[in-house]
């Protein structure tokens, strides 16, 4: 039962949502949640968290960057079946259509992205 109320929580915020919905798509990195969602990267570490707690996700070292997918194998029941119902769900309002068009252009920038990313872009 435990599982089951965590796993709900955790899709109980719209920005859990939202990067759920980009983690669908593909796996991604911290700097790259936070220009599809153009957020503090803060805020997606925290997210990100609550979500791997809950069973949504896994998370693997890739070189410098930390990258997280949807953890279809060993999530707990109620999250991989929660995960299931979201992905076959139509996604037509306009925060998924514009978050997942900053995802085709989010990219990795580097160990410092965090530092190196404003309002969804990468600086100079």
């Amino acid at each position: 039962m435990q599982d089951l109320i965590k796993a709900t929580k955790a899709l109980s915020d719209e920005t859990r949502l939202r990067i759920l919905n980009i983690l669908l798509e593909r796996e991604c990195c911290v700097c790259e949640v936070m220009q599809a969602l153009d957020i503090s990267q803060s805020r997606a570490s925290r997210n990100l968290g609550i979500l791997q707690d809950a069973g949504f996700l896994t998370a693997k070292r890739d070189g410098t960057w930390i990258v997280y997918s949807v953890d279809w194998q060993t999530a707990n029941h109620y999250a991989a079946s929660l995960a299931k119902l979201f992905k076959s769900s139509p996604a037509g309002d306009e925060v998924t259509a514009h978050d997942r068009e900053r995802l085709k252009k989010a990219e990795r920038v580097g160990p410092s992205c965090a530092g190196r990313i404003r309002t969804g872009r990468a600086q100079a």
